[in-house]
């Protein structure tokens, strides 16, 4: 067998990654070869290539809960509205929408020239059809909390409503959606960017079952579809020439599965792949490169605990750990520009605080698990922090285990697992500690809040709180900013200080590397990247 000069570069990078690694993308590198062998050795013009560090968990944009998955969606799929680059909703499926007079009705009025990648017309029915998908308690939906301001939502997830026709979400005609919402939400359009509320075909789910997202089934509404996917290895998106906006001048994107940053930086440099995300270690020697590009975002990067596992079943407990750690150290650890935070809220939104949460105090700290029965650490139980792999998240989870140990005399395990298995563990056993976070789906502090609402799918931490909910619920609905802000602190203390249930370390920022003849590549704090926005500034190969 003969192999392309690319076949080759990707083998030798592989040979630096574990034997795990190895066998599991081995089968797709000598597919690789066999399809390269006859193809020029350089890349194919308007081909752009990346990185993924992990396999989607899932095309099922109902189900979807975690970047990566979010990040191949939100090229795949397009909405209602869409983010422009000030982070304003504007119209995409949607021309316009209308609120009513008391802003408890949005009407939704759709283009009738977008077509799903078969022909078929996408309709208001198609949208009513997802909605009621998502929030059926059978779909199990994890962000089917994110509609429960439409009328009987919640009800109607929870079980107490049966019929899903008294929802407030009707297609009144083709080009027609309305929504009927519990109280006035005036950054709904902004809720309709988001990957849970794209439109879906009834027919295709109906009859594929859990094999609809497969590739030779999938229809999509934006500007690339899937091609092919390679599972553990690569998927390929072609241009969508059904899109009802402007053609991508990118024709093909390829983005391969590689868990490692240092591998993908290998990638990158020996030029197989066009843009790579940096970690750490690497960020220092490549700072002044002219391809170097970075923008904080609105992430919060946080660890949890699960409240019924013991010892955190104990709130003195969980404040002596969030007061035991000193996050001005962490930038200088992670060299990414990363900005420690004790508020829940990220910088940047309203409703950020630097007053709020559990300050460093290790005196403070060693008090409250004295009071909690475990003065100098002594007859706590085995305690494990879990996180997923990444060569970040195990920097973070070393400092703060010596953290631990230094300030509280505590000896904490650490355990990563893979992606996907992590996910799964979050939903049917939580660890005792967890590392995670959370990017803005819409840039409002709704947004972080309603996560750790008792409602709400994505919240991971077993508990529960009566005055918090209460607090951002009426947060929500206020419009004068200064109440606003007043009622997110109340909430923000109860949520990091009193009852210490998460403990926020930092906001994170965006660190990566693209070849000088790419443009078009905009990053934004959302973390979002557009790839029909991309195109080259010469000639690729």
């Amino acid at each position: 067998m003969i192999f392309s000069d690319t076949s080759i570069k990707i083998m030798r990078v592989l040979l630096f990654m574990s034997i795990r690694n190895l066998w599991r993308v081995l089968g797709g590198v000598i597919l690789l070869s066999i399809i390269s062998c006859s193809s020029p050795v350089s890349t194919p013009d308007k081909t752009f290539r990346l990185a993924l560090h992990a396999e989607p968990p899932t095309l099922d944009w109902s189900l979807a809960t975690d970047h990566v998955s979010f990040d191949v969606l939100t090229n795949l799929m397009e909405g209602l509205t869409q983010y422009n680059q000030k982070m304003e909703p504007i119209p995409a499926i949607a021309k316009r929408w209308e609120f009513s007079s008391d802003g408890k009705t949005i009407t939704f009025f759709l283009r009738d020239d977008v077509r799903w990648t078969d022909g078929k017309a996408v309709t208001a029915m198609d949208f009513e059809y997802s909605w009621k998908r998502l929030l059926n308690p059978a779909t199990a939906a994890e962000y089917a909390y994110f509609l429960f301001d439409i009328e009987n939502a919640f009800e109607y997830n929870s079980g107490k409503i049966k019929d899903p026709n008294r929802l407030g979400v009707e297609a009144i005609s083709p080009t027609v959606l309305r929504v009927k919402l519990k109280r006035p939400v005036y950054y709904f359009p902004s809720i309709a960017t988001f990957m849970v509320t794209f439109p879906q075909r009834k027919d295709l789910i109906e009859k594929y079952g859990d094999h609809w997202t497969d590739p030779k089934y999938l229809e999509t509404t934006g500007p690339f579809a899937l091609e092919e996917w390679k599972h553990e290895y690569k998927l390929i998106f072609k241009s969508n020439p059904k899109y009802y906006g402007k053609a991508p001048e990118v024709e093909k994107i390829i983005a391969y599965i590689v868990e490692e940053t240092t591998t993908a930086l290998t990638l990158y440099e020996t030029g197989e792949l066009d843009m790579a995300l940096l970690s750490s270690v690497s960020i220092p020697h490549y700072r002044t490169s002219p391809e170097y590009r970075t923008l904080p975002l609105l992430r919060g990067y946080y660890y949890g605990f699960t409240v019924t596992e013991k010892p955190f079943d104990n709130p003195l407990v969980r404040r002596a750990f969030a007061h035991s750690i000193d996050r001005s150290q962490l930038p200088d650890i992670l060299q990414g520009g990363e900005v420690p935070v004790s508020s829940w809220i990220p910088v940047g939104l309203l409703g950020y605080s630097s007053d709020v949460g559990a300050k460093f105090n290790p005196e403070k700290a060693r008090s409250l698990l004295s009071k909690a029965g475990f003065s100098g650490g002594k007859g706590l139980p085995l305690i494990t922090l879990v996180y997923n792999t990444d060569q970040t998240h195990r920097l973070v989870a070393e400092y703060i285990q010596d953290q631990w140990r230094r300030h509280l005399n505590v000896k904490v395990e650490l355990a990563s697992q893979e992606w996907k298995v992590f996910l799964s563990r979050l939903k049917t056993d939580p660890p005792q500690i967890f590392r995670l976070g959370w990017g803005a789906d819409f840039p409002d502090p709704d947004n972080f809040m309603n996560l750790f609402l008792s409602s709400s799918g994505n919240n991971h931490l077993n508990w529960s709180h009566l005055e918090y909910d209460q607090l951002v619920d009426r947060a929500a609905l206020e419009r004068d900013p200064i109440v606003r802000k007043e009622l997110y602190d109340r909430a923000q203390r109860i949520l990091t200080e009193s009852e210490a249930v998460i403990i926020p370390l930092f906001v994170t920022a965006k660190n990566l590397l693209v070849k000088p003849y790419v443009d078009g590549l905009e990053l934004n704090a959302l973390d979002q990247i557009f790839w029909k926005r991309i195109s080259f500034l010469n000639p690729v190969g």
